[in-house]
């Protein structure tokens, strides 16, 4: 039973931290947090370290569904072009959700600023994974530098991510026009 009940505290605070550091950022105080998880500060501590260890446990919670969301289907239908575009056109349906605040990922990463914190270094090999994905797909479809492509795709998105975000930008066909353009002269079908 003590193990049900602390899987229960231990989700309660991790969904606490993702909501709250999605809406507030990563300076999101202990108090708040387990006020918001309706657990106490000792029974944090008993799960986790610091709050440092809450956060990277969040973000890394998180990848399966951001992945699932975001990512294309490796063996689905499509080009590897479609798959690409497939990426940013459900980023612009995202980001006209009124509770859209852009990539987590990055957000933590630009917010503490330190590549050695626990939940930079989950956020890092998040955004690495995308890159991946970018990366195969640019080669799949032919690209001349699928590196350099890659690299290029998650400026795009990362800064498009950032920009609405933050409110001061729209992307509906936005980052499909910017990224297709890439993709033609990056040489990708």
């Amino acid at each position: 039973m003590a193990t049900t009940d602390k899987a229960s505290t231990r989700d309660r605070l991790l969904d606490a931290a993702a909501d709250l550091v999605y809406r507030e950022g990563v300076s999101v105080g202990i108090e708040a947090l387990c006020r918001s998880a309706g657990v106490s500060k000792r029974s944090m501590y008993q799960l986790f370290e610091s709050k440092d260890d809450v956060l990277a446990a969040s973000l890394e919670r998180r990848i399966p569904l951001y992945e699932k969301e975001l990512a294309p289907d490796p063996e689905g239908a499509g080009t590897p072009r479609e798959r690409i575009l497939g990426i940013f056109e459900r980023m612009e349906a995202a980001s006209v959700r009124p509770e859209y605040r852009g990539c987590p990922f990055l957000a933590a990463l630009v917010e503490l600023k330190d590549p050695g914190h626990p939940a930079s270094v989950v956020a890092g090999g998040a955004k690495g994974r995308m890159k991946e994905v970018f990366r195969a797909q640019a080669e799949l479809g032919g690209a001349r530098d699928p590196e350099l492509l890659a690299r290029q795709l998650m400026l795009v998105f990362d800064g498009a991510s950032a920009r609405a975000g933050a409110g001061i930008e729209t992307l509906e066909g936005l980052t499909t026009t910017t990224v297709t353009a890439l993709l033609d002269a990056g040489g990708v079908k």
